[in-house]
């Protein structure tokens, strides 16, 4: 069956397609993707995962068409981000 992994860093996206067997697990088809010889500073003890956008655990089957990511811990308060978009904007009113 085929799913794909997605994951993101600045200027860097990754998504593929995989196909795994029937019955393997999210970590099984993270580990087929290849990413983690691409991106080796990913570590899926401490990286989450989702399905789909919900939280799910490695040992999660999954079925086909899935779409497997891999998420990166929260750099910015995304409180502060609707202030740091109206700062640019005043910026560029000066211009």
């Amino acid at each position: 069956m085929q799913v794909s992994i997605a994951y993101a860093e600045p200027g860097q996206p990754f998504w593929q397609f995989v196909e795994v067997p029937e019955s393997s697990t999210a970590q099984q088809a993270i580990e087929r993707s290849g990413i983690l010889t691409r991106y080796p500073h990913l570590n899926l003890k401490k990286n989450r995962i989702g399905i789909f956008g919900k939280i799910a655990k490695l040992t999660v089957p999954l079925e086909a068409g899935d779409r497997v990511e891999i998420y990166r811990p929260i750099t910015v308060d995304p409180k502060t981000v609707p202030q740091r978009k109206i700062a640019v904007l005043d910026e560029d009113e000066d211009d």
